[in-house]
């Protein structure tokens, strides 16, 4: 970020907090209104899996992502216990995958447990009221043939169409590094596309991730959408390291390498809900700039 441009944030934050202060430090207002009546819906990814959307309310989110089993492991999603409050909160909610997933794998004991949990991690974000799920593009090991992975995330979705489809949208993630990825360059997304797009898979754009694939941010909403023909979630993160640098670590929006004006660009182009996924010391500045800047 510009000197310039550090110092405009600043300043913007100051006052915007200021004026937002008893919407973002307040510990729950189930009956108060929203603070930002008639904007587009921005939150945040919770870190308090276990109260969601107390979270969320917490923070004035309008939507928050959440995981509903550990991400780094393989379990079955358990029932959520809160999960009539989850459905019935005006705060929308999208579940995000477990990292351990890679439905592009041509390692059948990795593909296939893969494919079994997209499937019960979709229904577990039915049961909760979810409007999609994030998983991953993936990717193949070094020297394996991408389209072969590509083949495979196709072969995911027609498997479950024959047994009546996914009960919530999947949204493909554009993802940081590796020459052998599905979705790090978007000629790689082109044709990942020409095989799932007719299954009605979503597309979620992480900023973090496009940059540090080495995709310029100017126009990516439009690049992006002349592939896909969609955007369904936006992942707004600002990024600790340099273009092209394939490292996958998330900045605060005034924190990182990336202009925090051409990030809020991408929020006001993108017309997709957007989910925060920057550090929480930070969480709060970065939903009140937004609300600012594009809200």
């Amino acid at each position: 970020m510009t000197a310039t441009a550090s110092l405009r944030y600043e300043k913007n934050i100051k006052r915007i907090i200021s004026r937002f202060k008893p919407a973002i430090t307040s510990t729950r207002h189930v009956d108060t209104p929203t603070p930002y009546p008639g904007y587009m819906r921005i939150g945040a990814h919770v870190r308090q899996d276990e109260d969601p959307i107390g979270y969320g309310e917490t923070l004035g989110a309008d939507v928050i992502q959440m995981f509903l089993t550990d991400p780094q492991k393989w379990d079955k999603p358990p029932t959520h216990p809160r999960t009539d409050e989850i459905r019935n909160s005006p705060i929308d909610v999208v579940v995000h995958s477990s990292y351990v997933i890679n439905v592009a794998s041509l390692n059948n004991r990795l593909r296939m447990p893969s494919r079994n949990a997209v499937a019960q991690q979709a229904q577990a974000a039915a049961d909760i009221g979810a409007f999609g799920l994030v998983v991953h593009g993936g990717h193949v090991r070094d020297g394996e043939d991408v389209n072969a992975g590509i083949v495979n995330w196709r072969k995911l979705f027609e498997r479950q169409a024959d047994k009546g489809g996914f009960p919530v949208p999947i949204l493909i993630e554009n993802t940081a590094g590796g020459d052998f990825a599905m979705a790090r360059h978007f000629d790689a997304i082109d044709r990942l596309w020409q095989e799932v797009g007719d299954f009605g898979a979503g597309f979620c754009l992480d900023t973090c991730h496009a940059w540090a694939g080495g995709e310029e941010l100017v126009g990516v909403v439009e690049r992006i959408k002349a592939i896909t023909g969609r955007i369904d979630l936006v992942h707004l993160n600002n990024s600790r390291d340099e273009f092209n640098s394939a490292r996958d670590r998330h900045a605060n929006l005034a924190d990182g390498t990336i202009d925090a004006e051409l990030l809020a660009e991408v929020v006001r182009t993108a017309d997709a809900p957007v989910v925060l996924e920057t550090p929480a010391e930070g969480l709060a500045e970065d939903l009140a700039y937004l609300r600012e800047t594009v809200g």
